[in-house]
């Protein structure tokens, strides 16, 4: 594991899609601890797209002991921003400027789950993304599109 402004110094070089690998690779310190909670894993990036592996826990669950959707808002987010910042020459985080959710299928604790997300519109300025979660059996349990904008703190 590198030092904190050796990691940003390498992050300028790499490419989104290259980032992102070695950020699943757990080459990079995580920012944050979002994904241990959320129970997230990168499986896979190229450019204009990601794969997430996503194992939600117990603690994740409304009282109806379904996974509540605020934490499916965020998988899917993550996914999307990921998406986006694969088409960049240099890994840049995203912000989110919206975000449209279709929730079609409950999503069950101690599953995992496959997240996809596809770029469908690079750009400097503004970038349009995708993201699906399915179930093992291929069943499409929630989607979503949205937009995003390179983080200009990281510029």
């Amino acid at each position: 594991m590198l030092s904190v402004e050796a990691d940003l110094d390498l992050m300028r070089t790499l490419s989104g899609a290259e980032f992102i690998n070695l950020f699943g690779k757990g080459k990079f310190p995580q920012f944050s601890t979002v994904d241990d909670h959320l129970g997230q894993t990168v499986v896979t990036a190229e450019p204009g797209r990601v794969e997430l592996a996503w194992t939600p826990t117990e603690k994740l669950c409304n009282p109806g002991g379904m996974i509540h959707g605020g934490y499916v808002a965020m998988i899917l987010d993550n996914a999307v921003c990921f998406a986006s910042a694969s088409t960049l020459d240099r890994f840049i985080p995203q912000l989110t400027l919206n975000l449209n959710i279709d929730y079609l299928r409950p999503v069950a604790p101690g599953q995992t789950y496959t997240v996809i997300g596809t770029n469908a519109h690079g750009g400097r300025t503004r970038l349009v993304s995708n993201a699906t979660i399915v179930d093992s059996r291929g069943k499409l349990l929630a989607q979503a599109g949205g937009s995003t904008l390179p983080n200009p703190a990281f510029k």
